[in-house]
């Protein structure tokens, strides 16, 4: 399902950053991005890393789940979406909201108090009503300490010189663990798929984000470190072209 990202990992990174942002060759009518709610409640809201966690996990079950393969009920939305660009909206919701939303089809994934429900992609002009009057901004959560990842699955690196509101960091790492799984071979893939593809959100020290950067050849470094980069377009918080996330895989 995400040979398509495979295929172009390496070309993304080497377009000049004005290029990550032109839209002229889009019809607006056809953009389409998958949805990512989040459940920040007012009393008592989620951690924010574990809140990112279970984006993460949740953007990438919904792609290699059994519905999204072929014959499956979402592998045409699925598809044509992978096969254009790589759009997500981050939603917040609670209470009724949340409740509602869970009749949409996607995964919801539950994580150390957090819960998160990645949706089938679909065309943006064609939201449901119940996903569109919820808001994308106006939340923001407080950095927390998680302590060293653990040493048993992919870490989500953080760029520590930009900052991101939860929902666009969501996004971010939803991309990371997208990528990843497209880069690996079969029998580590099949692996973090028995570990319902957990994965460590972290924000990187400098020292460790400028030594852990792919360079100049991305296809080496993937190759050599198991490091992949998530650079974004550009639309919003921050400047095109601007590597948002690395994606570190467990030697």
């Amino acid at each position: 399902m995400l040979e398509p990202l495979a295929a172009r990992y390496a070309t993304w990174l080497g377009l000049p950053a004005q290029s990550t942002v032109d839209t002229t060759d889009e019809d607006p009518a056809t953009v389409r991005a998958m949805p990512i709610v989040l459940r920040i409640e007012r009393q008592e809201p989620a951690p924010r890393t574990a809140l990112l966690e279970a984006a993460a996990t949740a953007s990438l079950a919904v792609c290699l789940a059994p519905e999204a393969q072929p014959e499956g009920e979402w592998h045409e939305e699925v598809r044509a979406w992978i096969d254009g660009r790589i759009r997500k909206v981050s939603r917040r919701a609670r209470g009724a909201h949340w409740d509602a939303i869970q009749d949409l089809p996607g995964i919801t994934v539950s994580h150390d108090g957090a819960e998160v429900r990645a949706l089938v992609p679909g065309l943006v002009a064609e939201s449901p009503r119940v996903l569109s009057r919820l808001q994308i901004s106006g939340s923001e959560l407080p950095e927390d300490n998680p302590g060293p990842p653990p040493g048993d699955r992919p870490v989500l690196w953080l760029n520590p010189k930009i900052e991101m509101t939860v929902g666009k960091a969501a996004a971010q790492v939803g991309h990371a663990t997208m990528i990843g799984a497209a880069l690996l071979p079969a029998e580590d893939l099949t692996r973090w798929a028995e570990q319902d593809y957990a994965c460590a959100v972290r924000t990187a020290t400098p020292a460790d984000w400028a030594k852990l950067l792919p360079g100049p050849d991305p296809a080496l470094a993937w190759r050599e470190r198991r490091v992949a980069a998530v650079r974004d377009a550009g639309f919003t918080e921050v400047a095109p072209g601007t590597v948002t996330v690395l994606f570190s895989w467990p030697h």
